[in-house]
């Protein structure tokens, strides 16, 4: 069974494009990591300023080694080196119980 990890970040809606940006020019690798499944990037495009990261994974054995590994620090390097864009962020976990995708 496979497990949904989303960060839930607040970033205020003056920075939605440079959030955007530095997804876009992460040096991380997570495509390539055992167990990885998906990625998704979402933008509110109502009122609220609550970005999501969504990543889909074989196991949580999986994700946690993504999370201990060279290539999620060098992918997290901007936020150390430029500071957040988001002012708060959480993480919510899920196991998926069904998935229907088009063919």
């Amino acid at each position: 069974m496979s497990i949904v990890k989303i960060n839930a970040i607040t970033v205020p809606s003056e920075r939605f494009d440079e959030f955007a940006e530095r997804f876009a020019s992460r040096a991380g690798k997570v495509e390539e990591a055992e167990g990885f499944e998906s990625f998704d990037l979402l933008r509110p495009n109502d009122e609220r300023e609550v970005c999501l990261v969504v990543t889909r994974w074989r196991s949580e054995d999986d994700f946690r080694a993504w999370l201990n590994s060279p290539d999620f620090a060098a992918g997290h390097s901007q936020h150390r080196e430029q500071g957040p864009v988001g002012t708060s962020s959480e993480i919510w976990s899920f196991d998926v119980l069904e998935s229907i995708t088009a063919d």
